[in-house]
Formats: C-alpha cells, structure tokens, sequence
C-alpha cells in the first residue's frame, strides 16, 4: 500500500494564511492612506484657515485706511475751503480802500456847474446819472475822468436839454471804468 499525503489542507490553510496577510496588509495601506490624506487635510485646511484669516486682517486694516483716506479727504476739502474764504477776506481786504479811492477821485474830478443824481457800481464799471449848467462842464467832466489814475474810457451815453437850469443845462448819463493806477517801483501809488 503506498502512503497518500494529502497536501490539500495545508496549501488551503497557506492560502487562507495570504489571504489574511494580504487583507490585513490591505487594510493597513487602506488606513496609512486614510491618515496621510487626513493629515493632508488637515494641513491644507489648517492654511486655508490661516490665510482666511490673514484676508480677514488685511480687509479690516484697509477699511481702518479707507477711514483715515475719507478723513484726509474731507480735511482736503476743509482746508480748500478755509483757503478760499481767506481769498475772498484778502481780496476784500485788498479792494477795502478803494471804494474810498472812487468816491475821493469822482469829488476832485467833478467841475463847477455839475451835479451828480445818481452813481452807481458794477463791477468796474460806474454809471453816472446828473445834470450840468452847461455841455461845456460835462465835457470837462469826461476830460478830466480820462486823465485820472482811477479811471479810463470815459463815455457820454445821453444828453438831453433841461431849461429848469438855464438855456444851456442838460442832464447827461455816462460810463467810465476803474483802473488801479500802478504801483511805482518805491512802493507808492
């Protein structure tokens, strides 16, 4: 009789024996992977995070900018008004005399036999509304206007007879501009 061996058992129980070894080692990579991809995870939510919250300073610290622009901004404004306001004072504290300059000049201009009704300013132009004894004093007026420092293009604008001052009165309108006389280089007027 000869001996049988039979192998089957053990080559099952080898092959049951890989197979464990073989899940088990499934497994574990399955659970190396796991905590390689979690660890990954984590890190790359951990920068997401941290960058979150480096935007979140960078936005808080240019809204505080945005605040201290719009300060800066309105301080800008402030001080062009303020600027122009001190224009306007230096301007009418320029100009303050020369009404005075005018009124002095129209008196030393105005001859014998000439009588102002009405005077009036726009800008730098007057109009001067009178009545004088005769054409030959509204002329000496006009001639004497145009030789002043203060004023220039005198302008007959009516003349119209009036009987109630003599055979030769008139009333008259005319215009004349103001001119700043020039500053010598001494300083004076």
């Amino acid at each position: 009789m000869a001996t049988k061996i039979n192998l089957l058992p053990w080559r099952a129980e080898l092959r049951e024996q890989r197979k464990k070894d073989f899940l088990t080692i499934l497994a574990g990579c399955a659970l190396v992977g796991a905590l390689v991809f979690a660890i990954w995870y984590l890190a790359i939510q951990s920068l997401i995070d941290y960058q979150k919250m480096r935007n979140q300073k960078l936005q808080s610290e240019i809204s505080l900018l945005d605040k201290k622009v719009d300060e800066i901004n309105a301080l800008k404004k402030q001080r062009m008004e303020m600027i122009d306001r001190m224009k306007v004072i230096q301007s009418l504290q320029g100009t303050r005399p020369l009404i005075v300059h005018i009124f002095d000049e129209i008196v030393r201009t105005q001859p014998d036999g000439v009588f102002f009704s009405k005077i009036e300013r726009k800008d730098n132009r007057i109009f001067v509304t009178g009545t004088a004894e005769s054409n030959n004093r509204v002329s000496t007026l006009m001639r004497d206007l145009g030789k002043s420092e203060w004023f220039e293009n005198p302008l007959l604008t009516k003349v119209q007879a009036n009987p109630t001052l003599g055979e030769q009165g008139t009333d008259f309108n005319l215009t004349v501009d103001v001119s700043l006389p020039q500053v010598s280089d001494e300083g004076g007027k």
